[in-house]
């Protein structure tokens, strides 16, 4: 008699588990709040290089006087096909201090459902529209998980721009495959990512489910047109003749 009983346990079981799916609500649109955190001493300490040693003054002087984490704010707002990224602008660092990493230069605007995305960068009085297709990143997903502004995560680790190392953190919960800046395509929203080798990372502080105006999910208009070749072929113009330190700042104007 135990069995059968086991048996129709078993299948009440599923039977509950698959109605839960069924129930369970999932976000499809809304606002989310990022905190973009930049380890300075680590940043400012790769500025000194074999042809710019002066700048170890600079170093121990920032390391005397200010900060070592640089934080700044970003929403990202959503629905199901499109995402629009748009950083808090605050002033820059002190030149002797600044890289491109150190600072949000992006506005990003996602096409999700086409593949498609439109990015206005600016650095060094520069404005560029970058119209290309969605960053392709190669993810590979594991079962670490942690909590992200409430929500359940899953680690996904990845290689993008050919070599640069990004983990991130998605949910489920949140049913669009977009996340801060350019990461994308987990199967879901990624509301935390580290870039440990450039000393950055990007975290939700707050989700907020909402109808979204359209108006809210407009893509830039500013800038100098150009798809992401041409736009490689610019910043390595720009960065030419700064030396050693030209591929700091070719990672920090790519990501």
């Amino acid at each position: 008699m135990k069995k059968p009983i086991i048996f129709f346990a078993f299948i009440l079981l599923l039977k509950v588990n698959s109605a839960f799916a069924q129930n369970k609500h999932f976000i499809t649109s809304g606002v989310i709040e990022f905190e973009r955190t930049a380890n300075m001493f680590a940043l400012v300490k790769k500025k000194i290089t074999k042809s710019t040693m002066e700048n170890q003054r600079y170093y121990d002087q920032y390391l005397r006087t200010e900060p070592q984490f640089r934080k700044l704010k970003s929403t990202l707002t959503f629905d199901a096909n499109t995402s629009a990224f748009v950083p808090f602008q605050v002033p820059n660092v002190h030149w002797w201090y600044d890289s491109p990493m150190a600072n949000q230069i992006n506005i990003v605007f996602s096409d999700l459902k086409n593949g498609t995305s439109i990015v206005q960068k600016e650095f060094y009085e520069r404005t560029y529209l970058v119209k290309d297709s969605i960053r392709q990143i190669k993810w590979k997903i594991t079962d670490e998980t942690r909590e992200i502004a409430g929500y359940k995560c899953r680690r996904a680790n990845g290689v993008m721009l050919d070599s640069i190392y990004v983990v991130a953190f998605y949910t489920e919960d949140i049913h669009v495959s977009g996340g801060p800046e350019s990461f994308n395509g987990l199967p879901g929203m990624i509301l935390g990512v580290a870039v440990p080798h450039e000393n950055v990372t990007w975290f939700a502080t707050s989700v907020k489910e909402k109808i979204v105006d359209p108006k809210m999910l407009l893509a830039p208009k500013k800038g100098k047109e150009v798809n992401n070749k041409v736009m490689k072929e610019e910043i390595m113009k720009a960065i030419g003749n700064h030396g050693d330190f030209a591929i700091v700042e070719l990672k920090g104007l790519l990501l």
